[in-house]
């Protein structure tokens, strides 16, 4: 018994190192090379770029105080519509002590005038009336109260504008009163009730109490690189997707590309601007928003193409692979091509090979190293 088992256990192992070596052998025999077959086909190619950047409103408004104070009341908030010329807010004046005492000394001077010229005026009207002095006199007397009285009128206007920020006078027309310089959407409010706000001067730029802008006039601004911008020119349209607004897309046209480039991360930039062209339903859009700009540079359509794979590249010449024959007898033939335009994925085939021809691509087997095109098959 243990003999048989011993020839048993001898034959398996032969079984295993023979099937073993077969095995190998197998895989170490190199493996028939099939290729991709293409054939010519005719479709409109686009060569388009894609440029990052933000939508933005044409006209966006910092509106100012023209005096300096403190907040007292807020009538608007960020998100609302405003006029030209309504009311956002209301400034209370904290009057400068140097200019309020010069205002009141003002006002007391011209009382002062004012009741000289009177007393003049009073005297002299008691001699005209009994015609003892003559009436060219007694006229220059009445024109000097008349300019005491508007002195003290304009004394009494400059101490309630520098004490208040508003006279009676001027009253609907205050400065105390903040207003909206155009129509728009109110964008931002930076300011709360009790901040103190300065107007602009020679020092500084003043205090934004609002943001407005018109959103019915929006604009895309992004950067283009320097290899690209050579192929754009205004008036041409570009496709703008919004990612936010599940993706929004609608048409712009290139109005502006900057004469001069910026340096961003070392890469030469420009400058790009676009009217953008908003649906009728595109009312939820927000200053802001990032967006993509796909921009056409170059189109052919109707053209005859196949895929870039296909296509060996040697210098500045193009080649491809037509194929001859069937099956075993199947033979490649290098010839030279004339290409057009890439979409990255299809080329443009303008001369060198029929439409009814079979062009070879790359190979389907992914287990061998890839060797330049030309020493595959026959030629």
């Amino acid at each position: 018994m243990k003999k048989y088992f011993k020839y048993i256990l001898m034959a398996l192992v032969a079984v295993i190192f023979i099937g073993t070596f077969v095995f190998l052998y197998i895989k170490s025999q190199p493996q028939p090379e099939v290729y991709d077959e293409f054939t010519l086909q005719r479709m409109d190619i686009r060569k388009t770029t894609v440029v990052t950047g933000k939508i933005e409103p044409r006209n966006e408004v910092n509106v100012k105080p023209q005096i300096s104070g403190i907040i007292t009341e807020i009538l608007k908030e960020a998100g609302e519509t405003v006029q030209e010329g309504e009311v956002i807010a209301k400034v209370k004046v904290i009057p400068d002590m140097g200019s309020l005492s010069a205002a009141q000394s003002r006002l007391r001077l011209a009382e002062i005038n004012r009741k000289q010229a009177q007393t003049d005026y009073d005297r002299e009207k008691t001699l005209f009336d009994k015609g003892l002095v003559a009436a060219d006199e007694y006229d220059k007397i009445a024109q000097a109260l008349r300019q005491a009285r508007e002195e003290v009128d304009a004394a009494q206007d400059n101490l309630e504008v520098v004490r208040d920020g508003v006279s009676k006078s001027n009253a609907s027309a205050s400065s105390t009163l903040i207003r909206s310089t155009i129509t728009g959407l109110i964008l931002d409010i930076p300011v709360k009730v009790g901040n103190s706000v300065i107007l602009a001067n020679t020092f500084n730029d003043g205090t934004t109490i609002a943001t407005v802008a018109n959103m019915n006039d929006l604009i895309f601004r992004g950067n283009i690189d320097e290899t690209e911008v050579g192929r754009l020119s205004t008036g041409m349209t570009m496709k703008i997707t919004i990612g936010a607004l599940q993706d929004l897309k609608f048409d712009a046209r290139l109005e502006y590309i900057a004469p001069k480039a910026t340096d961003q991360n070392g890469a030469n930039q420009f400058e790009i601007k676009a009217a953008v062209n908003l649906p009728s339903n595109a009312t939820n859009i927000r200053s802001g928003y990032s967006a993509n700009a796909e921009i056409v540079l170059a189109e052919a359509k109707n053209v005859l193409a196949v895929q870039e794979s296909a296509i060996e590249f040697d210098g500045d010449d193009t080649y491809v692979y037509v194929i001859k024959g069937e099956g075993d007898k199947q033979t490649y033939e290098r010839r030279k091509v004339q290409t057009g335009i890439s979409d990255g994925i299809n080329i443009e085939i303008r001369s060198g090979v029929k439409p009814n021809e079979r062009i070879r691509g790359p190979k389907m087997i992914a287990t061998e190293k890839a060797e330049p095109m030309a020493k595959h098959g026959k030629h």
